[in-house]
């Protein structure tokens, strides 16, 4: 007797682990959840010149994240770049750029997720963000052209705060 109700509790057990697992990887911490640093020494800036400083800060907002970033400039002028998006690749609004007013993030088949910034409708930057198999680095690629016109390449590389 003792046996069939170990057996029962035991199936039951399973059943709802079962049924509770994918509920729990849906809800579960987006890895580049934090905050992050960008590390100047393994950061490449082609044509530059390179930002003094970015600290970027990602949250959870449902679907997606809420991300805030503080530049400063080679010429040492401090902004900050604000979004909340789901990983749809819908344009949501983008404050504080001066290069874009809407974003668009979506995850691609190798689990790196791609942003696309566009001003009024246009793009003006594609970047897509990798993180290290430790989770300790974030490499972002960034793809633009410049007011001159001429193709902007930039792989800026963040530490894990």
């Amino acid at each position: 007797m003792r046996n069939a109700i170990f057996r029962t509790a035991l199936a039951a057990l399973m059943l709802s682990v079962a049924w509770l697992a994918p509920l729990a990887q849906a809800q579960s911490k987006d890895p580049v959840i934090g905050t992050w640093k960008i590390n100047p020494e393994k950061s490449k800036y082609n044509p530059g010149p390179p930002l003094k400083s970015v600290v970027t800060k990602f949250e959870p907002a449902g679907k997606g994240v809420k991300n805030t970033t503080d530049f400063t400039n080679a010429e040492g002028k401090a902004f900050t770049v604000t979004y909340t998006a789901d990983y749809d690749g819908k344009d949501n609004p983008l404050a504080g750029s001066p290069t874009a007013n809407t974003v668009a993030i979506k995850t691609l088949k190798d689990g790196s997720v791609e942003r696309v910034d566009k001003k009024d409708g246009k793009v003006t930057m594609t970047m897509v963000r990798t993180l290290s198999k430790d989770g300790k680095t974030m490499t972002v690629t960034q793809k633009a052209t410049n007011p001159q016109g001429k193709p902007v390449e930039n792989v800026l590389v963040f530490d894990r705060q």
